[in-house]
């Protein structure tokens, strides 16, 4: 997107009412391609990341809280992104190597190294950043896999108190992909990992499950421990699934009342790294405390 294209959302997301501006893309892309740097250098930039820098100072100007998910980053990295945006996040997905083997989905894949990975969220941590990470379900792990990734997930934030949130996401197949004929996990399956994961992250942690990766499960998720949908976006779809449609809010706040739940927004910063001064910039509390003065009722 050039930076009239993200002038032209950041105005249409504030007229409905938005309150996070998403920075998502994968691992630094001027690696690989040369057309992508020529057009970096036309907007004025060597680097991916300072080009998100610039979106992000962007959306704070129009009134929104960033959240950047730019894959594999650099300490050198975070530290210039941390100052414009209210969390980060990356994806543990899994901590077996057993998947980067030849004939499985991370092989020659070194950004999806488990080390490399941890590496990031740990430095996130000793950078006082509020971080978004979570687990990959479906992709030929096991379900003692899945639960050596939750306690490696569990042991960061132990350590440094820094994961605001979990994803327990699942695998979809795309057309066109390496594991386009592979099977999808079932709801069970799911809700069994979603289950796990409360019990081993504990009470106090945010789960979540994308709710249009799972239409018709939101009830059961619901049961199985979450209690975050992640972000909805009226103004542009899913980009990473845009096969899966967003839910309509008024069907999935009934389907919360249903389950005894309040469905309410959220900040792309959660209230308990809001109040604490280490995770927030200064220049980022005035955007912070204004949008959060507006979502103090329900959404429905």
């Amino acid at each position: 997107m050039s930076p009239s294209d993200i002038d032209d959302v950041l105005i249409r997301g504030r007229a409905q009412g938005c309150k996070e501006a998403l920075m998502c893309l994968g691992d630094r892309p001027e690696a690989a391609f040369a057309a992508y740097r020529e057009m970096l250098a036309v907007f004025g930039h060597r680097t991916t990341a300072e080009y998100v820098a610039r979106a992000c100072q962007m959306a704070i100007e129009h009134g929104f809280l960033p959240h950047t998910n730019a894959g594999v980053l650099s300490r050198h990295e975070m530290k210039l992104l941390k100052p414009v945006n209210a969390s980060l996040g990356l994806m543990l997905e899994n901590v077996s190597p057993r998947l980067s083997q030849k004939g499985m989905p991370h092989f020659s894949a070194p950004d999806k190294q488990p080390n490399v990975r941890l590496r990031m969220i740990r430095e996130a941590g000793e950078l006082s950043i509020a971080f978004t990470t979570g687990i990959l379900i479906g992709i030929g792990e096991t379900r003692e896999e899945r639960v050596d990734s939750l306690f490696a997930i569990r042991e960061l934030h132990d350590a440094y108190g820094h994961i605001q949130e979990v994803i327990i996401q699942n695998f979809r197949a795309k057309p066109g992909t390496r594991m386009a004929g592979c099977a999808e996990p079932g709801a069970m399956e799911i809700a069994r990992t979603v289950a796990t994961a409360r019990l081993i992250l504990g009470g106090k942690m945010n789960i979540q499950v994308p709710p249009n990766l799972n239409p018709d499960d939101h009830h059961l998720m619901l049961q199985a421990g979450i209690n975050d949908w992640g972000g909805i976006s009226p103004v542009t779809r899913d980009y990473v699934n845009p096969e899966a449609a967003w839910p309509h809010l008024d069907v999935l706040a009934e389907t919360c009342r249903a389950a005894g739940f309040t469905l309410r927004e959220r900040l792309a910063i959660y209230d308990d790294f809001l109040e604490r001064s280490e995770f927030l910039c200064a220049a980022l509390r005035p955007v912070a405390i204004k949008l959060q003065s507006d979502i103090m009722q329900p959404v429905i």
